[in-house]
């Protein structure tokens, strides 16, 4: 029952916002949607970690510990982009265009929310297709000619990634439907030493493909900075924070899939197609322009990192990997949280503009530069000790080259976010920012600055044992 009712609090709150009433009341019911959304994920969450079970419907509805992390994830981000969102796009005068952003936006919560709890793979294709139809109208929110342009190319090639990735499920559901065991994600497991090598390793590169284009795997991550650099703030923060997120669980559901088998080297694909994310990602960063693309170009960065841990192997580097998820999307929702304030605050997106930010914003200043700290992983901040912790595994595992390239990537991606933002924060600013009347922040993003850091700086710093045997149970999903 738990499962039904976290879905239709978005669902109900896409229905009131659509009312002609909406513009009143769409704000506030989105925001107690999604809070309604954390308490009982929460829950759900302490459940699955106590050993407990939670189920919907079996073998349709169902929660793991990989699934319960994740439902978290998506429910925490979806709560403080609703509260970003109060202040953000109230700026908005068109009641009937507001209207329809908190109804979009609840639908994409609704579908992104769907992901983790499915456990049969064509629910599981339908729920992220969804994400991509709801997340189209939101990066178009704007409807200027960038954003509609940034709209088109991020369905064109999210849309036809799915159409691959649907290929891909459907090789599995032949070589597969006369088994005795049922069409999830478990029962792949068990089935798999029963398919022919050469069907898993066709499925799951089509998968890999076609799910990576959603994720911003490179070099299908060409939508993704575009979409974030026009797409409105809090939107970023879903998009980058939990929607690449979602759908990269589902690839890693596949890992262990193909590892039943016995026959197919699918963590050195992993480990190949990680590693080129995130040292494209890196170098991207040093020449970015844009600070919202430099964010977007993180994400693939950590995506990266997210799959490459993946493939080391090693209940420890699982354990790294499901680490880095939950401080990237905390972390990354942060950034563009910070980024929203920060334009709000300079009206303009473009680095070279912007000088001395934390002179006249010292708000926006110190977001932007704590969470480019953050995200770049420097101690004690949480991705630090997701990042650190990877690399710790990959060494005992002697995984020497693959650990070695890792490590220096991320040192690029480290000082090229930091000399971005250290020129922006820092320094005398530009004469059309200085001497200016300071631009009064919303409330709303001031909250939301304040509630999105707290768990950033307690993740640094101390580990909750519930989130701990949670991230143990992840961990062992994907080494099954």
């Amino acid at each position: 029952m738990t499962l039904f009712v976290i879905l239709a609090l978005p669902l109900v709150a896409a229905l009131v916002s659509w009312l002609p009433m909406g513009r009143r009341v769409a704000p506030s019911a989105t925001f107690l949607a999604a809070v309604g959304a954390v308490v009982l994920s929460g829950r759900a969450a302490l459940t699955v970690a106590a050993g407990g079970q939670v189920i919907g419907v079996a073998e349709w509805l169902e929660l793991d510990g990989l699934g319960a992390l994740v439902l978290l994830l998506v429910a925490i981000v979806a709560t403080t982009a609703a509260l970003f969102s109060v202040g953000y796009v109230a700026r908005e005068e068109d009641s009937r265009h507001l209207r329809r952003y908190y109804s979009n936006y609840n639908l994409f919560v609704f579908a992104t929310l769907a992901v983790p709890m499915l456990v049969e793979p064509a629910l599981v294709w339908t729920a992220v297709e969804l994400t991509t139809i709801f997340g189209i109208y939101l990066v178009a929110f704007d409807n200027t000619p960038e954003a509609v342009e940034a709209a088109w190319k991020y369905s064109i090639l999210t849309i036809m990634g799915g159409a691959m990735a649907l290929l891909g499920f459907i090789v599995l559901f032949r070589a597969t439907r006369f088994g005795d065991a049922p069409f999830t994600w478990a029962g792949l497991i068990k089935l798999a030493p029963r398919v022919p090598s050469g069907v898993l390793e066709a499925s799951f590169l089509l998968i890999l493909v076609g799910f990576g284009a959603k994720v911003g795997l490179v070099p299908l991550h060409t939508w993704l900075p575009d979409a974030h650099s026009q797409a409105p703030s809090p939107v970023c923060a879903l998009l980058s924070g939990v929607k690449t997120t979602v759908v990269l669980c589902v690839i890693l559901r596949m890992l262990p899939v193909l590892n039943a088998s016995g026959r197919v080297d699918v963590d050195r694909w992993a480990v190949v197609v990680g590693l080129i994310s995130v040292g494209i990602a890196a170098f991207l960063i040093l020449q970015v322009t844009d600070y919202k693309r430099l964010f977007a170009f993180s994400t693939v960065e950590h995506m990266g990192i997210i799959l490459t841990a993946a493939g080391l192997g090693g209940a420890a580097a699982h354990y790294g990997a499901v680490y880095q998820i939950v401080n990237h999307s905390l972390t990354k929702s942060f950034c563009f949280f910070a980024a929203g304030t920060t334009l709000l605050a300079v009206d303009t997106r473009q680095i070279a503009d912007i000088r001395g930010l934390i002179r006249t914003s010292p708000v926006a200043g110190t977001a932007l530069l704590f969470g480019g700290i953050a995200i770049a992983g420097a101690p004690p901040l949480a991705v630090f000790l997701s990042e650190f912790s990877i690399l710790r595994s990959g060494i005992a595992g002697q995984h020497y080259v693959a650990v070695g390239l890792l490590a220096a990537f991320i040192v690029v991606a480290f000082f090229g976010i930091l000399h971005h933002l250290n020129r922006m924060t820092f320094g005398r600013p530009e004469p059309a920012m200085d001497g200016g009347v300071p631009v009064k922040l919303p409330l709303s993003s001031i909250l939301t600055l304040i509630i999105a850091a707290a768990p950033i700086l307690i993740l640094g710093v101390y580990m909750p044992a519930p989130l701990h045997r949670l991230l143990k149970m992840a961990a062992e999903g994907l080494a099954k």
